[in-house]
């Protein structure tokens, strides 16, 4: 199974923007506490707040160093934290803390483009060719609607061996690309784009899905032709600033992340002391994920986004079926999913939910809601092949303790 850094849904519907896997190295749980000071807050008397803490609890058990939860309802408000936010210290994780959202970016810059739509400045099928000419081959048979749902065919090259990240089973490689400061390199969108289309596709567009974050990249580039601003402007002016979401941002070049955050880590190493074998990545350069994941936000501002989406306040409802006219995953079909426009739609034991994940060097970020129930997650995971397998198995348990537990 390729690894990839948060990839949620147990591993089932891998739509995370995704770091560089590395190969797996010898199962370290247990030999580390991670599991450190955990809590539960129930702010106005929701239902299964045990079952959600014990759920929460499972991440660390799996090995991940941090996971901090919000869902809100009709009843209220729960909040969750377990692990730590810091293994030098020790010090617990706070709920109210920032993180790299990664994918549910995605989200976000799809809400513009639908927007932008909706105010006849682009058409969702007008072709690529007709804002970025010359850019892309056959750029005048792939539209925004399949750059949008990930059926363009474009190379992922974020993903896949030989793109702009070194072999996953190349683990010196690896270690020697940290150490030279790979994880501060600034990529440029065109860069990007240069490393996607320098390869064949996966396939004529239109035929079928296949998740590449280069479908988001040229997204941002042509959010930024045609309002003469960047993805990252329009999208604060659009929407950060209108839902009030004063901890959300996006950091650009910078490589810090502002305010309380958990520590991110990469597990580069075999030795038999976890100590020795993860890398803290939680400063990096996240140019490269750029508009297809370089938001950093905090749980109660997701769940802002999430409630305004599903509930109508940023897409009429016209628009709002367009993001939801969903397309069958290609090759992820372990679970029951879809795939819209920035939304993916998953069915649990309960039901179906909307929304989306997201990874990033360090971080894993779960965004999911229906119209009575919204929750947002993230964790940060850690470790080998087996605990990070267990830690998307746990992932998965999470969400369906939360939208499906008992009251």
């Amino acid at each position: 199974m390729k690894r990839r850094f948060a990839c949620g849904l147990a591993a089932a519907v891998c739509l995370a923007l995704a770091a560089p896997a590395v190969p797996a190295v010898a199962s370290t749980v247990g030999a580390v506490d991670t599991v450190g000071t955990a809590g539960a807050e129930n702010v106005a008397g929701t239902f299964g707040g045990g079952q959600r803490q014990t759920a929460l609890e499972g991440l660390t058990r799996a090995g991940a160093t941090s996971a901090i939860a919000e869902i809100r309802d009709r009843a209220g408000v729960w909040r969750g934290t377990s692990g730590v936010s810091d293994q030098a210290t020790g010090a617990p994780v706070r709920g109210d803390g920032r993180f790299r959202a990664g994918s549910v970016t995605k989200m976000f810059v799809a809400t513009t483009v639908l927007q932008l739509s909706g105010e006849h400045r682009l058409g969702l099928d007008d072709p690529v060719e007709r804002y970025l000419p010359g850019l892309i081959p056959n750029g005048a048979n792939i539209t925004l609607r399949q750059l949008l749902n990930h059926s363009s065919g474009l190379w992922d090259p974020t993903n896949e061996k030989g793109g702009i990240f070194p072999d996953e089973a190349d683990l010196p490689a690896l270690r020697e690309w940290v150490a030279k400061g790979g994880l501060n390199r600034t990529v440029t969108a065109r860069e990007l784009v240069a490393a996607s289309t320098a390869h064949a596709p996966y396939f004529p567009p239109g035929t079928r899905h296949h998740y590449s974050n280069v479908n988001y990249t040229l997204l941002g580039m042509i959010i930024e032709r045609v309002t003469g601003h960047g993805y990252a402007q329009e999208v604060s002016a659009r929407i950060l600033r209108p839902l009030g979401m004063t901890r959300t941002t996006f950091p650009g070049l910078s490589r810090g992340i502002p305010g309380p955050h958990a520590h991110g880590y990469l597990t580069l190493g075999e030795s038999p002391d976890p100590a020795q074998n993860d890398v803290d990545v939680t400063e990096h350069n996240p140019s490269w994920a750029g508009a297809a994941g370089e938001l950093i936000s905090t749980t109660d501002d997701l769940l802002r986004f999430e409630r305004a989406l599903i509930g109508g306040k940023l897409l009429k409802p016209s628009l709002m079926r367009e993001m939801t006219s969903m397309i069958p995953l290609g090759e992820e079909k372990k679970v029951q999913a879809e795939y819209g426009l920035g939304l993916a739609r998953v069915q649990l034991s309960c039901g179906e939910i909307l929304g989306h994940n997201g990874g990033i060097f360090g971080y894993s970020t779960e965004l999911w809601g229906t119209a009575d129930r919204q929750v947002a997650l993230s964790f940060t995971p850690r470790g080998g092949e087996a605990e990070q397998t267990a830690q998307a198995q746990a992932d998965w348990a999470f969400l369906n303790a939360a939208f499906c537990g008992k009251r």
